[in-house]
């Protein structure tokens, strides 16, 4: 497949991926109370793994520059900062008792915007190299799972009728695809790898300051070893994916 076809399929599927907020409609509670939580902690490792071993050492070995890779790893990291304080985001399941109509309003606005961070930069890393993209979609689709069950089920708590929730997320998702297509537009005009290293800023955030502090939170012996096993398990993904997808420099 071509770059673009790439991107497209990825837009796509990431979109679809906001479908499996419905099956919050079909689980036990308990049943989901026991799922979403090492789902987070394998989003999180996904997203960990997929910045430390592909996207920063693509990266750094395909630029001239040593600090700038890193400058843009911090831009990365203080986009997503300064949307959580000002858009209050919340990628994890929370207590219906938080949830109000305008807090729905705002997850879509700051999913909205985050899938169309996510669209330009995984975009960004298919441009660069088909591989680095499939590892990047890769850690992203991870977190989109347990995040758009999270967010579904915010939002029928905030009053809306199932059907509402469920498109609105889909078109809240469907922003990917936009982001991709926009990154690969302009990737013929102006070069766009500094938006693999400000994705990888984005997992970083992401995974350590929103997801691991959410699984921490469990403090039972036997959760907090499937926990580390599901982390694991998401970094033991990325390295494989290295291994079976990388190639060397």
């Amino acid at each position: 497949m071509t770059t673009l076809l790439w991107i497209i399929a990825g837009g796509v599927t990431m979109s679809a991926i906001a479908l499996v907020g419905s099956v919050t409609l079909i689980l036990k509670e308990d049943v989901l109370h026991k799922i979403v939580l090492p789902l987070v902690a394998f989003a999180a490792g996904c997203l960990l793994g997929g910045a430390f071993l592909h996207m920063l050492p693509e990266t750094v070995h395909a630029t001239d520059s040593h600090i700038a890779p890193y400058l843009w790893v911090l831009a990365g990291f203080l986009t997503f900062y300064a949307l959580e304080q000002f858009l209050h985001w919340h990628h994890c399941h929370r207590d219906s008792a938080e949830c109000k109509r305008p807090l729905g309003y705002l997850i879509l606005i700051g999913d909205g915007l985050h899938n169309l961070i996510g669209g330009l930069s995984v975009a960004a890393a298919f441009v660069l190299d088909i591989r680095l993209g499939i590892a990047a979609w890769l850690a992203a689709a991870a977190h989109e799972v347990p995040q758009e069950m999270g967010d579904f089920a915010v939002l029928l708590h905030s009053g809306w009728s199932k059907t509402k929730a469920l498109l609105l997320n889909v078109i809240s998702a469907s922003t990917f695809l936009a982001g991709g297509l926009i990154a690969y537009a302009v990737s013929s005009r102006m070069e766009i790898w500094f938006l693999v290293p400000y994705a990888a800023g984005n997992f970083i955030y992401i995974g350590a300051s929103d997801l691991v502090p959410e699984v921490n939170k469990q403090r039972d012996l036997k959760g907090s070893f499937i926990h580390l096993l599901s982390f694991s398990s998401g970094l033991a993904l990325m390295y494989v994916v290295k291994l079976f997808f990388g190639h060397s420099h």
